[in-house]
Parts: C-alpha cells; sequence; structure tokens
C-alpha cells in the first residue's frame, strides 16, 4: 500500500477527527475515495457522527509511541491536525514532543506523506516575538518537514466557517455591539480563508508528488482589516452600520477577556487568536495552486464565505464547532461503573416522577435540553453559575448547542459534554465547568406498565476538602434547581403532547 500512488484510493490517517477542522475533514475525504482511519483519546466520541459506521477508528494518543505506530500501520497519508494549545504552560514541549512522536513514527512505517495544518506567521518578525501559539506552530511545521516523510504544511489565518473560533468571535462581537471601543489589532490586516477552502486544499495534498516537501500559505482573495471583516460581516447579515472607535489600550490579556465577556470564545481560546493579529498575517506566494488548482469560483471570496457560514447556521447544519474539541484542562474521567466505587465519595441528587405524557414527548424535552431551550428551573441560578465559571476562566454556559434537536456524543452543550447518550432512553452529561471535583448529570425515560417516568440523577465527586465543602454549600439549593428541573421537564413534556395523554403508547424498549 505504501509504493508509487496509482490514483486508486489511498489510506488516510486522521488525528484531530473529534475537532473542527478533522470532523469536517473525514467525510470529504470518504467522498474523495480515499479510506480513513481515526486516531482517538476518546473513541466514543465519534461515535454517532453520520460517517462513523465508514471509518476505522483506534484508540491513542499523538504523545504515546506505540499508539501512534499502531495507528501509522498500512497508512499511506497522515493528516496531523492537533496541538496542545491550552493545556498547561509547557503547551509548547507537549507539541515539539508530539511532533517529533508522530514524524518519527510516520517514517517507520514508510507513510507517503503527512499533512500539517498550521498557522500563516508573519514575514520578517522574529520568531522570539511571536505568540506562543504562532511559535509552537511554526515550530511544529519544522519538525514534521524534517522528519524524513514528505511533507506538506499549509499555512492558514482566519478560518470563516459555520462554528469556528473565529468565527463565532467575528459574529458575536459585530451582532451584539452596533457601537465598539476595540483593541489597536483591528486595524491589523489578514488574510481570511473559507473553510470549504482549507478542506479542497486538505484533500488535494494528498496526492502531492514525493519530491515536494514545504510549506505553503493558503489564504482567500481578500486582504482586510478586522475592521473591515466587521463591516463587512454586518452588511453581508443585514445588520446596520457598525461604529467602531479602535483605542491602543487593549493588551491581548484585556482583549481576550473583553471577547470572552460579549461572545461565546473564552478567553482561554480568544486569547492565542487575538495574540496571533498583532502582526499582519497575509499570503505572501500562491504556490499551492501548482498542486492543488483553484477549482472555478475558488477560492471563495470572504463575503461568500461568511453567507455560506450564516446559511448553515440558519439550516441547523453546522457539523463541527469550535467547541467539537475538548476544552483544556476539562475532566475527561468517565462516570464510575461501580455504584459504591471504592475511589471515594459520591454525592447524588435523584428525583423521579411520573410523567402524563408519551415517553417520545418526554424524550424530544430531554434532549432538547440547554442552548436556547435553557434548563428548566432557576434561570437566574443557571447564569450566575455561567458567569462564576467564565471569571475564573472556564467556558461558561454559552457555548450552547451544536443542533436544536439533536445531540450525539462528544457534543459540548453549554458547561456541560454529551458522555453517553442512548436515544429514547438516557443522556448522561459531564461537567466541563470549573469545579473541586467531578460532577455528572444524568436523565433518563422509562415506560412502567404504560406510564412515563422520569429519572434525573446529579453526581459529584468532590476533590479534597474544598471539593466536600462544596457540595454541602449549595445542597440546600438542589431543592429548587435540580428538583424544580424535574418538575418543570415533566410539565414540558405534558404540553407538548397532550393529544397523546389517552393514545395507546409503546413501550421504550
Amino acid at each position: 500500500m505504501n509504493g508509487e500512488d496509482t490514483g486508486e484510493g489511498l489510506r488516510c490517517l486522521v488525528t484531530g477527527a473529534t475537532g473542527y477542522i478533522g470532523g469536517r475533514l473525514v467525510p470529504e475525504l470518504l467522498a474523495a475515495g480515499h479510506r480513513v482511519r481515526c486516531l482517538a483519546r476518546s473513541p466514543g466520541k465519534l461515535r454517532d457522527h453520520p460517517w462513523a459506521p465508514d471509518v476505522e477508528v483506534v484508540r491513542g494518543d499523538v504523545t504515546d509511541s506505540d499508539s501512534v505506530a499502531a495507528a501509522m500501520r498500512d497508512v499511506d497519508v497522515a493528516y496531523y491536525l492537533v496541538h496542545a494549545l491550552g493545556t498547561g504552560d509547557d503547551f509548547e514541549e507537549t507539541d515539539r514532543r508530539a511532533a517529533r512522536v508522530f514524524g518519527e513514527q510516520a517514517r517507520a512505517a514508510g507513510v507517503r506523506r503527512i499533512v500539517y495544518l498550521g498557522g500563516l506567521t508573519p514575514t520578517g518578525v522574529p520568531e522570539q516575538e511571536l505568540s506562543p501559539h504562532l511559535r509552537s506552530r511554526a515550530e511544529v511545521g519544522r519538525i514534521l518537514l524534517g522528519s524524513g516523510v514528505p511533507t506538506t504544511v499549509l499555512r492558514a489565518a482566519v478560518i470563516i466557517g459555520s462554528g469556528s473560533a473565529s468565527f463565532e468571535m467575528l459574529r458575536y462581537l459585530t451582532e451584539r455591539l452596533p457601537v465598539m471601543i476595540t483593541p489597536s489589532w483591528v486595524r491589523t490586516r489578514i488574510q481570511p480563508i473559507a473553510v470549504r477552502d482549507v478542506l479542497r486544499v486538505l484533500v488535494g495534498s494528498a496526492r502531492m508528488p514525493a519530491g515536494v516537501n514545504r510549506a505553503f500559505d493558503i489564504g482567500g482573495p481578500d486582504v482586510l482589516t478586522y475592521r473591515d471583516m466587521m463591516l463587512r460581516y454586518a452588511a453581508v447579515a443585514g445588520l446596520p452600520r457598525r461604529v467602531i472607535v479602535p483605542v491602543p489600550v487593549l493588551t491581548p490579556r484585556l482583549s481576550s477577556h473583553w471577547i470572552g465577556l460579549v461572545t461565546p470564545v473564552p478567553a482561554s481560546i480568544a486569547r492565542p487568536l487575538t495574540e496571533s493579529l498583532r502582526h499582519e498575517v497575509v499570503c505572501h506566494e500562491r504556490d499551492i495552486v501548482r498542486y492543488v488548482p483553484d477549482p472555478p469560483g475558488h477560492p471563495f471570496g470572504f463575503d461568500t464565505a461568511v453567507r455560506l457560514a450564516l446559511q448553515r447556521i440558519r439550516d441547523a447544519q453546522v457539523t463541527t464547532r469550535w467547541s467539537s474539541a475538548s476544552v483544556p484542562g476539562a475532566p475527561s474521567d468517565p462516570l464510575p461503573t461501580d455504584p459504591d466505587w471504592a475511589g471515594g465519595s459520591l454525592y447524588t441528587d435523584l428525583r423521579e416522577l411520573a410523567v402524563d405524557a408519551p415517553p417520545d414527548a418526554l424524550w424530544r424535552v430531554v434532549e432538547g435540553i440547554g442552548g436556547d431551550n435553557g434548563w428548566y428551573s432557576f434561570p437566574l441560578a443557571w447564569a450566575l453559575r455561567g458567569w462564576l465559571d467564565r471569571a475564573v476562566g472556564g467556558v461558561g454556559l454559552r457555548r450552547g448547542r451544536r443542533d436544536a434537536e439533536r445531540l450525539r456524543v462528544g457534543d459540548s452543550l453549554d458547561f456541560w459534554r454529551v458522555e453517553e447518550i442512548e436515544p429514547g432512553r438516557l443522556l448522561r452529561l459531564r461537567a466541563e465547568m470549573r469545579l473541586p471535583g467531578l460532577a455528572w448529570l444524568e436523565m433518563s425515560v422509562s415506560d412502567d406498565d404504560g406510564r412515563t417516568r422520569y429519572h434525573q440523577r446529579a453526581l459529584f465527586h468532590p476533590h479534597g476538602l474544598l471539593g466536600h465543602a462544596y457540595w454541602w454549600s449549595i445542597s440546600p439549593f438542589h431543592a429548587v434547581v435540580f428538583g424544580g428541573m424535574a418538575r418543570n421537564i415533566a410539565r414540558a413534556a405534558a404540553r407538548s403532547a397532550p393529544r397523546a395523554r389517552t393514545a395507546p403508547r409503546t413501550p421504550v424498549p
């Protein structure tokens, strides 16, 4: 399989398939006739993707040589779409180590090509003056280029697409603030690119000639300042013209907190984005077209990219979001299966109610929870908890939902993540808010001899004395928050299906 390219489908390894770009690249590779293997730390997060039955998924981590070696077996093209940004102060060392492991194992396995999506770096700026984010991306590219495996490094600036962090930041700033006092970086020139063009070039790079081992700048046809981007977004979205007043006093750190207050993008993610905007990021060559020619109408201009992204949002067809990837530092421990859990204390709050509605009506309410639908109890308490989480660097409530009606394993849901879903029966959420412990919220539907029942379970595993103190300090509010939540979910289900109360019902399997 690792011989010359015969024009038949290639075996492609995709890392980062749970993330924004990786989750969109997989179906594009399949559509191009390639076979796909995904390397994921938590394979279960890929289970509910429409393309999951058509790919091979292996468990592993890019920093673990053994799992990477196993994933590389019989692979032609390996896509490197991961980075350790936000995992701690040593994220640059983690990125460095992972890139070395990836390159070494690709060479050992006889992989034909590595394809890496990095960041567009400014020309003439010493590397030590770049943001840690861009500096690490550039170093990863150099390591992969020096791995002995022909490598394509694609360098992009701002990616415009439904659900991307850059697009969500632009969208919310422009829509929520008709008058803006903005940082000086809104004057910086940028060359954005549509996510569809990024995916097109990623797929096309799989068949580059063996002698190509270099970096390519990729961008759309427009070079704009961030101010231009906000004004043009407003025009495309049909908003009144925005008033933008740049000031020099907002540092990247202050800017990231300002963005965290106004948009769903938390400061931890906004900061590297804003730091990257301190310097001009414009393509200085378009050599990529020699190997991946532009079809008619491509690359998309900025206005077209925005229009397509907004249409995806309106049609509820956002396949991946910036929050698709796990939040750095968020707990990932699954709910223990041992009910006694020898690992320590496990506090629970249990609620159970009979519901005057068929099971499918109740399930629709359960699966539709969060986002614009809220949490069915004490909205002020949930909002306050979200603000407190934001204040300490957490994600807060405003991540919302990827889809207004359907959930899948791995979806972010406000400050929770879907850990398990059994359609019609069970939804389990794992907390990604900042807590002195681990927390889950479980909701399930059952049919008891023709009577619908709703079961709700909140669980908390405290870390240390602070964790125990946290649980007992909030326990007086459980009756209001969790009790009210259970009652209101039951009422919402009953209201949604008034005519079905006396109709014959099929038990939930």
